[in-house]
């Protein structure tokens, strides 16, 4: 059988938890239904473009063929100079997700490494066609995954707009029929209260249309608050901020989407000046502004940090790397049942790898995604098989992610 066919949709880190390399169980973590401060859950997707290396952000540093498949790219062990913040005997976590890393051991961090979505080719364009659209074709969908989740729930109907992009841009996972809205920092200067008043006026005379987007536009304004950044600040910590003052009202939306570019690390990825290394640091400074925005919501809080697919396990000629398959998937949140690794891990040793080059996904990323929709947003099976990610029957959904 060719290596591509290979690709498995495993639950074997499932039924194995907690007995296998690289997992560690839940048994002793303390139970916290996920309405325990009321409401309903929340959760938010960060999309991070351009594909991220997996084995750099959770390198592998108890598999045996660590440091000779990656070369001067493996990372030193957890307690040497420059090394890893230990996860478990097998896996580690970068030094600059520190307050991730701090997360994991609060029981509100986990990692499902060597994932991957449907699409194994290369092209960054239809791979985040596919990670946001829910289809296992690049144009399979002309909306999101995350807007039909919105349409499916129980609330779906709703009135009030159910998601938020905190983006310039609406991106693909949150475009569909489900009332969504979108905000980011402005950098025109601000407009006096009564120019906007007879603006206001003169919509609800002439264009109902328009007038609903400036009242909306205006709610979302007053929602966002003051998250317009300041200098110096790195624009992802101001745009978790806003999301989680969208988040944060009972009557504020259910998800928020929010993206970080930059993690197609060609060459140079580590040293004083990585691009990867800052991307890093800004990913867990981000985390960190959500979770201390949100308060006591974070506790019904999933977030989930995916990319649209892994990097070549060997670095290149410009010590980087190429795009590759397998990657990993990082879930955050105080509903989240964390401190720990679910991998049915594939080894990094030249026989284990996929086309001799990548690391061999054994976990299909929407197996991870239905069993966070269906145990926090309490999607159904069918809703989930069917309408939110279409014809993936075959794609069982990952249990024991949350607490509960």
């Amino acid at each position: 059988m060719p290596m591509r066919d290979s690709f498995v949709q495993s639950r074997r880190a499932l039924l194995r938890m907690g007995a296998g390399a690289g997992l560690v169980g839940v048994a002793g973590l303390p139970g916290l239904a996920i309405g325990a401060t009321g409401g309903e859950a929340r959760f938010v997707l960060v999309i991070l473009r351009g594909g991220m290396d997996g084995l750099s952000a959770v390198p592998a540093h108890g598999d045996p063929a660590h440091a000779s498949a990656r070369g001067a790219l493996a990372s030193p062990p957890p307690g040497a100079p420059g090394g890893g913040l230990v996860l478990d005997g097998t896996f580690s976590l970068a030094p600059e997700l520190a307050g991730l890393h701090r997360l994991y051991g609060a029981g509100e961090m986990l990692v499902v490494h060597a994932t991957c979505s449907p699409y194994l080719e290369r092209s960054h364009f239809d791979g985040q066609n596919v990670l946001e659209n829910g289809t296992a074709r690049p144009y399979g969908a002309d909306d999101g995954w995350l807007n039909r989740a919105l349409a499916a729930m129980p609330a779906g109907g709703s009135d009030r707009d159910l998601g938020v992009a905190i983006a310039a841009q609406m991106p693909l996972a949150l475009r569909g029929p489900a009332r969504v809205t979108s905000w980011s920092p402005t950098i025109a200067p601000p407009v006096d209260a009564d120019t906007v008043a007879r603006i206001a006026r003169l919509y609800a005379e002439r264009d109902a249309a328009l007038a609903e987007a400036l009242t909306r536009g205006q709610d979302a304004n007053a929602m966002a608050g003051s998250g317009q950044g300041g200098q110096g600040r790195d624009p992802f910590v101001t745009l978790a901020e806003a999301a989680a003052r969208f988040l944060t009202p009972e009557e504020g939306p259910r998800v928020a989407v929010l993206e970080i570019g930059g993690w197609d690390t060609h060459a140079r990825q580590l040293g004083a000046y990585s691009a990867l290394l800052r991307n890093f640091a800004t990913l867990d400074a981000g985390i960190a502004a959500l979770a201390s925005g949100l308060g006591p919501v974070w506790d019904r809080t999933v977030v989930v940090m995916a990319t649209e697919f892994g990097r070549t396990v060997a670095g290149n000629g410009t010590d980087g790397t190429d795009h590759g398959t397998g990657g990993a998937m990082i879930l955050a949140g105080g509903a989240v049942a964390g401190g720990r690794v679910v991998a049915d891990w594939p080894g990094l040793g030249p026989r284990d790898l996929l086309e001799g080059r990548d690391l061999r996904p054994t976990t299909d990323m929407r197996a991870v995604l239905k069993g966070v929709l269906g145990d926090h947003l309490k999607l159904s099976r069918a809703a989930l098989d069917g309408a939110v990610f279409p014809d993936s029957s075959g794609v069982k959904a990952m249990g024991g992610l949350l607490r509960g």
